[in-house]
């Protein structure tokens, strides 16, 4: 009996080390032992051993044939998988659709959901041709909104030395069938085009290129000139044009199957062809008629606010609308899926439907540069639906996603995180996905399949991002963020020689009358960008959605919303709504530690607890501050603040545009 018991406790004891071993480097694709399966390839190649190596770790089920087999329905990634007889059968047209299908078959396994390929089986083919992260990685290894340690990219190592990494990031992309990257800032230097920089890039597209991702490099408009010695860089110059075709060659000549160029110009300081006198279509179509021989494409940004009009909200659309069909064909114009600056909640871009002649793309923020950085738990798979219910995923070509990836060892700051990550993959697959299934498949792959852990944890997930916006910035308010990291609240923000619409008070223009930017037709007429029937619905305080009436009006402080409480009572329930909604995480939390590894459960308890002392932070700040203006009490059944106003307009946080403030930086600086 003793001896017995000596064992359980041996084995007990080892299952909780083993627990406490995980990290989060393996993200959602954690090694599993007790496979041994027998996979059947047409071929060897790169693409395919990876494909049947993959499964030969991780499937437990029967053996499985890989076949390769042309089918118009499943274009050029599409896969299907069926049962036979003795076998499991994958098809697909090519190499990496039999890669995302071999992933697809081990995600059923995971999640317990393999009764799917009972009849018909399971067919899936990605709605975007393109389907890419944007990386906003600095040739010093800084990353710009990048909350989880430096860039992936060793330069200085390159092309001699090959991190681990580099594949674990391809196999992680490939795993939620993304298959695109851009290497580096959108901010970009010209250096990046250099001949010894291109030689790092090659190394990169070569370990890259067997999971079916291509490179796509930011370029600075300005470099014939920064870095060719040009006089100009003006897009009609044939100077210009024959350097830009020269580089092209050289690039494809060391990439064959580069993808070609993201560019941000004439926006933030950036150069661009209107520096020059020409239109953003004509920079563009100079760059994509270099391009064109190799089947290389140009995304161009429409990221722009010159000052041309008083509502920074319309200045995309009035810059790019007019160009609409003037672009070449192998021009994609990015939009980000707001029309400002990827706020926790904004409308869509109006943009998206206006452009009918012209191919566009989505462009979405997964690292959390206004959700709390790495600090906050906020999944955000539901931002991205609610912007696919107004724009049909059929009326754009391409989705995009600004990474949050870092060094750190999880790969993204919070473990939670993650989930971002492999939420913008599923929905750039398939944007019909329901948050609710991405959450349940992400949380099975990177915890447990046990559903007393998955329920209550799915529910946070679901939750989180309403919960940011409460504690945040309810009702349509935005941008009232500490000044340059825009991490913690500072509505009162003021700097001198800041451009207005840099500042909060642009946006939310508190005054003893009310709050809110009126941008209906009384105001700035930003509502009449959009179709006639949410124009005329946006622009009526009485039919505006309470989510957004604060982004499209300047609302009475006492005027009664469509909940029925006053404009004033919303706000202070809403912003306490989120706090309480912190809270409830915090419990849930607690009680899944018997179901988590102790790494991880601590760091996310750890992290939770920063996130609930932000939102009180952000709830006495704000509710604070905009009471100054509405005069008005704060209803008794809302939690008193604990600070007061005086005490939080001091706070000053020393934190850069590239770090997540840490716990003890917080606590020292409030």
């Amino acid at each position: 009996m003793k001896r017995r018991w000596i064992l359980t406790a041996g084995l007990a004891l080892l299952s909780i080390l083993k627990m406490a071993a995980e990290d989060g480097s393996h993200l959602w694709l954690r090694p599993h032992q007790g496979a041994n399966a027998q996979v059947t390839a047409p071929r060897q190649s790169p693409t395919l051993d990876i494909a049947a190596n993959e499964l030969r770790q991780a499937w437990k089920g029967a053996p499985v044939t890989l076949e390769l087999k042309k089918d118009k329905q499943l274009g050029q990634e599409g896969f299907r998988i069926s049962r036979q007889a003795d076998r499991v059968l994958l098809s697909s047209p090519n190499e990496t659709g039999l890669l995302y299908g071999a992933y697809h078959l081990l995600r059923l396994q995971e999640t317990q959901a393999l009764s799917r390929l009972d009849g018909e089986g399971v067919t899936e083919v990605p709605a975007y041709g393109l389907r890419i992260l944007n990386h906003w990685d600095n040739l010093d290894g800084t990353i710009e909104r990048g909350y989880a340690g430096q860039s992936l990219w060793n330069w200085d190592e390159l092309p001699g030395k090959l991190s681990d990494r580099y594949e674990a990031y391809a196999r992680a992309n490939a795993s939620v069938g993304i298959n695109a990257t851009v290497l580096n800032n959108v901010n970009a230097s010209p250096q990046m085009l250099s001949t010894e920089y291109l030689q790092k890039v090659k190394a990169l597209a070569d370990v890259f290129r067997p999971y079916g991702i291509r490179v796509f490099l930011s370029v600075n408009f300005a470099s014939p000139m920064q870095l060719g010695g040009l006089s100009t860089a003006d897009p009609l110059d044939k100077a210009v044009i024959r350097w830009w075709k020269d580089k092209a060659k050289e690039i494809y000549q060391l990439i064959p199957d580069f993808g070609g160029f993201l560019v941000k110009a004439n926006s933030e300081g950036q150069p661009g062809p209107c520096d020059f006198g020409r239109t953003h279509a004509e920079g563009a179509n100079m760059l994509a008629d270099a391009l064109k021989p190799y089947k290389g494409i140009v995304m161009w940004r429409a990221f722009v606010y010159s000052p041309s009009d008083a509502d920074r909200a319309k200045q995309a659309y009035l810059e790019f609308q007019p160009l609409d069909g003037r672009f070449r064909s192998n021009v994609i114009v990015q939009i980000k899926n707001g029309p400002i600056d990827f706020q926790p909640r904004e409308p869509y871009s109006p943009l998206f439907g206006a452009m009918p002649k012209t191919p566009l793309m989505v462009e979405f923020q997964i690292t959390q540069e206004y959700l709390g950085h790495s600090n906050h738990l906020a999944y955000l798979a539901p931002m991205w639906k609610e912007f696919f219910q107004f724009v049909t995923p059929a009326s754009i070509q391409a989705v995009a996603g600004v990474s949050n990836i870092g060094s750190d060892t999880n790969w993204c700051g919070h473990p939670f995180a993650q989930s971002n990550w492999y939420a913008f993959g599923r929905l750039a697959w398939n944007p019909e996905l329901s948050s609710d299934e991405i959450a349940d498949e992400w949380l099975k792959q990177t915890f447990t399949t046990d559903e007393a852990f998955v329920g209550p944890v799915k529910e946070i997930m679901l939750e989180s991002r309403e919960a940011v916006v409460d504690y945040m910035m309810p009702l349509g308010l935005h941008h009232l963020f500490a000044w340059g990291h825009h991490y913690g609240p500072e509505p009162w923000c003021s700097v001198d020689g800041a451009r207005p619409d840099w500042l909060p008070s642009y946006y939310h223009k508190a005054d003893a009358e009310g709050i809110g930017f009126d941008r209906s037709s009384k105001g700035s007429n930003a509502t009449a960008q959009y179709p006639a029937e949410l124009a005329a619905q946006y622009d009526n305080l009485s039919t505006c959605p309470d989510e957004y009436v604060l982004w499209f009006h300047h609302v009475p402080w006492t005027h009664r919303l469509q909940s029925g409480r006053t404009l004033w009572d919303e706000l202070c329930h809403r912003y306490d709504n989120g706090v309480q909604q912190v809270k409830k995480f915090q419990k849930v939390w607690d009680q899944a530690e018997k179901y988590v590894d102790l790494q991880r459960f601590q760091e996310v308890q750890s992290l939770l607890k920063i996130q609930m002392r932000d939102a009180v932070w952000w709830k006495d700040a704000c509710l604070l501050y905009f009471q100054e203006f509405s005069k008005l009490p704060i209803p008794y059944d809302i939690e008193r603040p604990i600070h007061n106003l005086r005490s939080l307009q001091k706070v000053q946080l020393p934190i850069s545009n590239y770090e997540c403030p840490t716990e003890e930086l917080l606590n020292k600086n409030r």
